[in-house]
């Protein structure tokens, strides 16, 4: 039975407030995991400053969603994967590899393929990335601070999953197109 409260910024606690305004600001509406997050004023503090920080990454938008859905598709996380299918598209992802990713597949795109796999192997091997994944990572031109960044992602996106999880979180109407399983 599902006991968590999908909170507005009228029913969240004084210290998420503040967070959820600034998500409605950026987004224009609050997402339901937000609406779940909002609970525990440090848990959605501290998602949103994680996301927010990842503005700066030497990854591409695109590069980061593609990350983020290989990470919901490893953690069974259908709410995430349909949020990432629906951000990798407005970022500019190609229907191909956003299909290849959802259905844990090879991306056709070599260097999205070596970043699918890579991120893969992070999440596998909770961190511990094989040779064959990291050199194949390194020759399709990425470098260290992209693995960092890497990690950051998968990072947030696992407590996004985690939570969406446990808390069964309803999927947003704008994201019902790209529901998964």
């Amino acid at each position: 039975m599902n006991t968590f409260k999908l909170h507005t910024i009228q029913s969240a606690p004084e210290g998420s407030v503040a967070t959820l305004q600034a998500v409605n600001k950026n987004l224009g509406f609050i997402p339901n995991l937000y609406g779940i997050l909002a609970e525990s004023p440090p848990s959605a503090q501290s998602y949103f400053q994680l996301v927010k920080l990842l503005e700066h990454s030497a990854l591409s938008s695109g590069e980061q969603e593609v990350i983020a859905l290989v990470v919901s598709v490893e953690n069974n996380c259908s709410y995430c994967v349909a949020v990432h299918s629906f951000l990798g598209r407005n970022y500019k992802v190609d229907e191909d590899t956003i299909t290849a990713l959802r259905g844990n597949k090879t991306c056709i795109n070599t260097k999205l393929n070596a970043l699918a796999n890579f991120t893969r192997a992070v999440v596998r091997e909770r961190g511990k990335a094989g040779v064959a994944e990291i050199n194949a990572f390194l020759a399709a031109g990425y470098h260290n601070q992209h693995a960092l960044e890497v990690v950051q992602i998968v990072a947030a996106t696992t407590l996004s999953n985690y939570t969406n999880r446990l808390a069964d979180t309803p999927l947003d109407i704008v994201f019902t197109k790209d529901a998964w399983i």
